[in-house]
């Protein structure tokens, strides 16, 4: 791979981390501002959906990516293929989210059926060309082709699923660009041990724009990603998945947001992961039972702490996902 490429990854972080802090200010003199929910009184005052300028500072790496491989490179046309088929995925949920994002959450934002039909419509770029590999292997069955079935039902169904649980996971702050920044960096080392070098540096461009996003999105937070970053970060999780051919290591260390799915569809979809928060800035319990793994880690806290705090939750969390990428990382 070409020396030149490696300076993109550390491009997208520059970009993002400077033109970020202007999409503040001017949310800030714009009033486009979110409450902080895990904050007493819940204060209006984080920035609201800066995840765009991260989607965007992505964008304008990877299409420089493209540049490099077409006029100085001349890679084969098939990779260019594959990184435009993600791009355009990409861009759709991007695009859906910012809108879910200006209807507003409280408001219902869109509807459960709409957002899953759209995800099933951003499908479609990956669907045409069809992407990855129509071999699976099964217990006791061993190799299966599946034919079409993987690219009109598989694909669509894991494009769709990823980006829809991925938003589940979220509400405190640095959580869902932390749990990117964990899971993308695992996802880029399997495709560079697997061959896939142009996988691979797609997966660290987003990577470090995330780094650059989580340094104002930790807490205590300044802006918030919205669903055009978390619906974003959950489709190249799937669309890495397929075009690099490991799908069951994906599945695997994802496997806290399928226990976060199961929490959320005990509670009707309806319970929010938001916490109980304390004039002090401890929190509490919102109900009575789980509906999330945010309550699931606030509640084991409590019981070996008196007080616990939003950091400690987002902590425990990085730490039962860092859990699955260790054992991740003796599978490959």
């Amino acid at each position: 791979m070409n020396n030149l490429l490696f300076a993109l990854p550390l491009l997208g972080f520059f970009v993002t981390i400077v033109v970020l802090p202007l999409w503040i200010r001017k949310s800030h003199r714009t009033g486009s501002l979110w409450e902080d929910m895990n904050k007493f009184n819940r204060p209006k005052n984080v920035a609201a959906s800066g995840g765009i300028v991260v989607v965007m500072s992505f964008i304008i790496c990877v299409l420089l990516y493209v540049a490099f491989q077409t006029f100085l490179i001349e890679s084969s046309s098939e990779i260019i293929t594959m990184v435009f088929a993600l791009l355009g995925t990409i861009s759709i949920l991007a695009m859906v989210g910012l809108v879910d994002d200006m209807l507003g959450w409280k408001s219902g934002g869109l509807s459960t059926r709409a957002r899953l039909i759209l995800a099933f419509v951003a499908s479609i770029p990956l669907v045409v060309i069809n992407a990855g590999n129509s071999s699976m292997t099964f217990p006791f069955l061993g190799s299966v082709n599946l034919g079409l079935i993987y690219p009109l039902i598989l694909i669509p169904l894991g494009i769709a699923g990823a980006t829809t649980t991925y938003n589940f996971l979220a509400g405190f702050n640095g959580l869902e660009s932390g749990q990117g920044i964990l899971i993308l960096s695992f996802l880029s080392f399997v495709a560079y041990r697997t061959g896939s070098n142009w996988l691979s540096l797609i997966g660290l461009i987003m990577v470090f724009c995330l780094i650059a996003f989580f340094i104002f999105n930790k807490y205590p937070a300044k802006v918030f990603p919205g669903d055009s970053l978390t619906w974003t970060i959950g489709a190249l999780i799937a669309g890495m998945a397929i075009l690099g051919n490991f799908e069951r290591l994906a599945i695997f260390v994802f496997i806290p947001y399928i226990l976060e799915t199961l929490l959320k569809i005990r509670g009707g979809l309806k319970k929010q992961s938001f916490a109980k928060p304390n004039a002090d800035g401890s929190l509490n319990m919102p109900y009575s039972k789980i509906y999330g793994l945010t309550h699931l880690s606030l509640f084991v806290l409590k019981k070996i702490k008196r007080k616990v705090y939003e950091k400690d939750v987002v902590f425990a969390i990085f730490i039962f996902q860092i859990i699955f990428i260790l054992i991740g990382l003796l599978l490959i």
